[in-house]
């Protein structure tokens, strides 16, 4: 064949707008996302099922206490392993009595003993690892099934600071809490009442900056006044970081700070994780813990509270009625980034020849 008869190489694909938010519905992949609360999971106690990125998944922990993330789904007749045994070092479904290892190998069947089910390393297993009272995972697409370093928040992983989890379901897209999140606004208004939002000027001006691993979005001049400022970071871990300041009544440590995650269920469900921390050591971080689980803890779930309201229930297309103006940018670019994220993704599973759940 001569070259000017060869075909020139046929380009993949490319991600449609359709592919895009088809994806995210269900959540970003290639970063760790907590799935649980830790105290949910009790050592070699009953195995728990959960659904976390449209994945069903169950979470045991072993004998010593190591916590481990499956499929929730037996090889033999893909029924849930969570309906299954916890014998310390694997679970055994209780349809059949398959035991399944911590790696996902099939160790035994009682059935039929030899068959060649046994030995093969069957169930999916996650990458785990557990800080500041939540179980990580890590989600990777087929191209990244090997999980990047776990870098936790820095008021998360450090002595300096002292944390609180509080966690909740919500009947809301993970995207519209993230939205929510990267909206300082609504704090003057929705939350006016609470004992720490009530100050700060109604009209604002905002502004947008870059860094590293994300951007802040914030009121220009009002630093330190209300819910001022939303700080996406997206490393190993996705969250939005805030801080709201407190008058002194509200004991030491300065401003009070949220580390917040939404975690997708499914595509209009939602597992919230909000690290409420101070930075305090010694006998003011004693002091603060003592005041926050005696005073503060029941003013904080009010104000998440008047979020989940706002938000329970509300579908998929929100955007479509939305008449956004300045206020919104953070959201605005929000929404962009996580586009453009999972362009990339996408991209190169296509120019891989590989496919991804619920792709048409």
């Amino acid at each position: 064949m001569s070259a000017s008869t060869v075909s020139p190489a046929v380009a993949p694909p490319a991600p449609t707008d359709q592919d895009i938010q088809g994806y995210l519905a269900t959540g970003l992949r290639n970063r760790w996302w907590p799935i649980l609360p830790s105290r949910f999971a009790e050592a070699a106690g009953k195995p728990v099922g959960i659904v976390r990125l449209g994945e069903k998944l169950v979470v045991w922990r072993d004998a010593a206490g190591v916590a481990h993330v499956q499929t929730d789904r037996c090889p033999h007749r893909s029924v849930a392993l969570s309906r299954g045994v916890n014998e310390g070092d694997r679970l055994r479904c209780i349809y059949h009595g398959i035991d399944i290892g911590k790696d996902g190998t099939v160790l035994s069947v009682p059935g039929q003993p030899g068959c060649a089910l046994e030995g093969k390393k069957a169930v999916k297993t996650f990458p785990a690892v557990e800080v500041a009272g939540a179980i990580f995972v890590w989600f990777g697409d087929e191209l990244h099934l090997e999980p990047a370093p776990f870098v936790a928040p820095e008021q998360l992983g450090s002595d300096e600071f002292s944390s609180f989890l509080c966690y909740a379901d919500w009947n809301a897209s993970w995207r519209y809490v993230y939205d929510n999140l990267m909206d300082p606004m609504h704090g003057t208004f929705l939350h006016a009442k609470s004992h720490s939002m009530a100050n700060g000027d109604m009209q604002a001006v905002f502004a947008t900056k870059d860094h590293e691993n994300g951007f802040l979005f914030e009121k220009v001049g009002q630093r330190d006044v209300n819910f001022d400022w939303s700080d996406l970071i997206d490393e190993s871990v996705m969250f939005v970081r805030l801080e709201i300041p407190y008058p002194k009544t509200g004991g030491p440590g300065g401003n009070f700070g949220i580390v917040a995650i939404s975690t997708p269920i499914d595509e209009t469900n939602s597992a919230n994780f909000f690290f409420r921390f101070r930075k305090v050591s010694g006998w003011q971080r004693d002091t603060w813990r003592f005041l926050y689980k005696t005073v503060l803890e029941p003013r904080h779930w009010a104000v998440l509270e008047q979020d989940r309201e706002l938000m329970d229930g509300c579908g998929l297309g929100l955007e479509k009625g939305e008449m956004l103006y300045q206020h919104d940018a953070g959201l605005i670019r929000l929404r962009r980034y996580l586009a453009q994220q999972t362009r990339g993704q996408l991209a190169d599973l296509l120019k891989a020849g590989k496919t991804w759940p619920g792709r048409a």
